[in-house]
């Protein structure tokens, strides 16, 4: 079992304060301890809309432009997890901050769940790890998450990364995440189809569920956002467990580990139902876990295409222009923006003459180069 602490972006910039994450999450029963390397304009268009923080009403953009570290930050904290005793865990969410991570040497590169389609970016992954192999080295281990994706989506990412070294998660992109929206016999369906190891990205708000019912089913990995405290400022905090939580997760699912050995599968599944019975309800653990239909949770439906990328304009062009690379991104929609096409769609789009006008920030749609 690997449990992975995710503290993101928690440190707010401050080593201080990721050095006491990370000796809280060791402490705890973290495996390995995950970061995010956050460049804001790898992630969001200047325009996408404002976030409501404690201290005021501030653009995203900026609020991600606030987290930005460089490199010699998370080789310090690379190194120092690594003295813990921890595997350091990291998400790029561009080229530039993956090709910064990979320089560094990371024990697991994660790809969030919004990055599952940034083509350009698994491609770049893509070809490292065969360039290590061809080195005659082991690939960096992957691993990928699949919340506000659909099975299409899942299938794309696999096809570039290929299933050596590579592992998959399930999950719900929805902060916090309704238990029951974790149909996480998907999970186990999906990891055999591909033939990868698979375990859970969990948001949602009881530290034991989620986790417990995702070893039932075989689940290896455990990931589970990570705080000091539910009331700081980070973006993450208010879905994180504190230490407290954390090690109450740990104990439940080694607790389960060691039921469904007891028991066998069968057995141990029933032993387990009854566990959590108490506080929900049979039908409702019976749908967590033998459900495998791939599809967007509830809670999570309305943030497809808008929290995952598509390609958006990056300044005003007239009709006539043609597009270049400095004209679109890969980027997230999010706050109030219009969603874009796919980003398989980006190497088609350079160099293709508008037949229309567009705006900073609009989402790229096929009408805005198909002569009517």
């Amino acid at each position: 079992m690997l449990i992975i602490a995710e503290i993101g972006t928690s440190h707010e910039g401050s080593k201080e304060k990721a050095f006491r994450l990370i000796d809280a999450a060791a402490e705890n029963g973290a495996d390995a301890i995950k970061f995010q390397w956050v460049y804001a304009d790898e992630i969001l268009h200047p325009l996408t809309g404002f976030v409501d923080l404690p201290t005021g009403r501030i653009p995203l953009y900026e609020r991600f432009r606030q987290l930005e570290c460089d490199k010699a930050f998370y080789k310090e904290l690379l190194d120092y997890t690594h003295s813990k005793g921890c595997r350091f865990c990291c998400s790029p969410f561009g080229l530039k901050s993956l090709k910064e991570l990979l320089e560094i040497e990371p024990d697991i590169v994660k790809i969030a769940s919004p990055e599952l389609n940034h083509y350009k970016m698994l491609e770049a992954l893509r070809d490292y790890r065969t360039d290590q192999k061809a080195a005659g080295k082991s690939p960096v281990p992957v691993i990928i998450s699949s919340g506000v994706s659909k099975l299409c989506d899942i299938e794309r990412a696999f096809e570039l990364l290929g299933t050596e070294g590579v592992s998959f998660l399930h999950c719900v992109t929805s902060y916090p995440a309704p238990e029951a929206d974790y149909k996480l016999g998907v999970m186990a369906s999906l990891g055999k189809i591909f033939g990868v190891e698979y375990g859970v990205s969990d948001h949602s708000l009881d530290p034991m569920l989620v986790p417990s019912l995702s070893a039932a089913l075989g689940g290896s990995i455990i990931e589970k956002h990570f705080t000091l405290s539910k009331k700081t400022s980070g973006l993450d905090d208010p879905v994180a467990l504190e230490p407290e939580q954390f090690a109450l997760m740990v104990h439940a699912v080694h607790q389960t580990q060691a039921l469904m050995k007891r028991y066998g599968r069968e057995h141990g599944l029933e032993e387990v139902i009854k566990q959590f019975s108490e506080n929900f309800s049979k039908a409702q653990l019976e749908a967590m876990l033998f459900d495998c239909k791939k599809e967007l949770a509830p809670s999570e439906t309305s943030n497809y295409g808008r929290t995952n990328r598509s390609l958006h304009f990056m300044r005003d062009m007239k009709k006539g222009e043609k597009i270049g690379q400095g004209d679109i991104a890969i980027l997230r929609t999010e706050k109030v923006l219009t969603p874009g096409i796919n980003p398989m769609f980006y190497d088609m789009m350079i160099g293709a003459e508008l037949a229309c006008d567009a705006k900073n920030g609009e989402g790229l749609q096929f009408s805005h180069v198909i002569k009517k």
